[in-house]
């Protein structure tokens, strides 16, 4: 059985990026099992994880860009191809600017990096995305792309751009690592001398040059000799496969395309997600590790975000060290940078009710706020550097209790962030239930070694 890989070593190098012209550093780290691929902003203070899924794309024009809240990463898709042609499933993508390098304009300097670093085999299994029917996209008559149940992954693409120096250019590949390696990494950018000032005026391009991208005049190649007579198709099966990877699993498919870009890649990947969400082919759930003795309860992986939600209570396991009768957090139903919203079911079997008004059972107020803290807790070591540590309430301010809660009520809980400076910070807690507040709490927090 196939398994998921990552690097075994880290590596890093830097350069400006084609569009922005900032210099930016990139480091490759390797990563858990079936954590996938995730961008990490680590200019940001405190780092920001962007996962490279097709949930954050927030911008296709002349490259793909992805984003959580303001902290995003633009021109993925050569460095996104470069792990997916190598065949790895989970890696750390560290930079320290908004643009990874463009380099030569190919994916060809990623890989070589990568090897560099060397694969490493995990336990898990590989997974893939199947088709078990056509799916297609097309816009007017000239675009198209078409997605065909195979056993292997193949490509086969076709560009026309009615100049002298481009007509039609056709491309038929079986993608597996040596080819891509060989015949698609290689293949640089390019764009044409006219579109040059549209795009300058735009504030893209600001990094580009002849030795980063295949510039076309009218009647010649300004930027030196080609490195395949078709680099040009090429190139944009290199961007389509970067694109591709936005789904979190590389495919076994055979896509069938004509001129298409990084709009119409990501409407595919979109409709792909679709289509696997109603199948139910696939999950991003970490495995569970089942102990040695067979005796103890199985002890799970570390839970990584990766922007599928909600999250269960096994989940929610993965990341609070709290268990029964101190876990107070049933659900997770959306998680941002700064923002997150929990589900508590309160029944007549809470321990605390035994006591509490025993006959006419209240939730006491500060179980309440346990909740809205654990809520917190689940966003605050969610975020990149803090897995394994514990999330301490240091203080809580402005308490207010507006309604009781009792058996059956289910409370809905709002945590927001308003201030973060290192490992402490504030946040703001709202509970509900029915669309009513019937708590509210400022929290200060602390994140601590374990």
């Amino acid at each position: 059985m196939e398994k998921q890989k990552t690097i075994a070593n880290s590596a890093e190098l830097s350069g400006v990026g084609l569009h922005s012209g900032s210099l930016t550093r990139l480091v490759f780290k390797p990563a858990e099992p079936n954590t996938g691929v995730r961008f990490v902003r680590v200019d940001l203070n405190p780092p920001v994880v962007v996962p490279a899924l097709v949930e954050y794309v927030i911008d296709t024009d002349r490259g793909t860009t992805i984003a959580v809240g303001d902290a995003k990463v633009m021109t993925i898709e050569h460095v996104l191809a470069a792990v997916a042609g190598l065949g790895i499933d989970n890696l750390i993508i560290e930079l320290d600017n908004h643009e990874p390098p463009v380099l030569d304009g190919s994916s060809l300097p990623f890989v070589d990096l990568l090897c560099q670093c060397g694969l490493e085999e995990q336990t898990p299994p590989k997974r893939y995305v199947h088709v078990e029917e056509p799916i297609w996209l097309s816009v007017n008559s000239d675009t198209h792309l078409v997605v065909l149940p195979d056993d292997d992954f193949n490509i086969t693409y076709t560009v026309d751009y009615s100049h002298p120096m481009l007509k039609s250019q056709y491309g038929s590949f079986t993608i597996d690592r040596e080819v891509f390696q060989r015949e698609i990494a290689p293949s640089r950018t390019f764009c044409f001398m006219h579109e040059v000032d549209a795009l300058r005026s735009k504030g893209l391009i600001k990094g580009g040059s002849f030795d980063n991208a295949v510039v076309i005049g009218e009647d010649s190649i300004l930027s030196g000799n080609l490195r395949f007579d078709d680099e040009f198709v090429r190139h944009k099966i290199l961007d389509l496969i970067g694109d591709l990877y936005l789904l979190g699993y590389p495919m076994k498919a055979h896509l069938v395309v004509t001129r298409s870009g990084h709009t119409f890649n990501v409407a595919l990947v979109k409709k792909l997600r679709q289509y696997l969400q109603e199948k139910s082919k696939h999950t991003r759930l970490a495995t569970v590790k089942a102990p040695a003795d067979g005796k103890k309860d199985p002890v799970p992986e570390p839970w990584q975000p990766n922007g599928e939600f909600p999250l269960d209570i096994h989940q929610i396991q993965k990341i609070l060290p709290h268990r029964y009768p101190f876990l107070m957090v049933d659900k997770i139903l959306e998680m941002g940078e700064k923002r997150v919203v929990g589900i508590k079911n309160v029944t007549i079997n809470e321990p605390f009710f035994q006591g509490h008004f025993p006959g006419h059972p209240i939730m006491p107020g500060v179980m309440i706020i346990e909740c809205m803290a654990q809520v917190c807790g689940v966003l605050m070591l969610s975020q990149y550097g803090n897995e394994g540590k514990l999330a301490y309430i240091l203080g809580v301010d402005q308490a207010k209790f507006r309604h009781r809660v009792v058996p059956g009520d289910q409370i809905r809980v709002e945590i927001e962030i308003k201030k973060a400076r290192g490992k402490t910070g504030k946040a703001l807690g709202y509970a509900y239930v029915e669309g009513k507040v019937v708590a509210e709490a400022e929290m200060t927090f602390a994140l601590v070694n374990r």
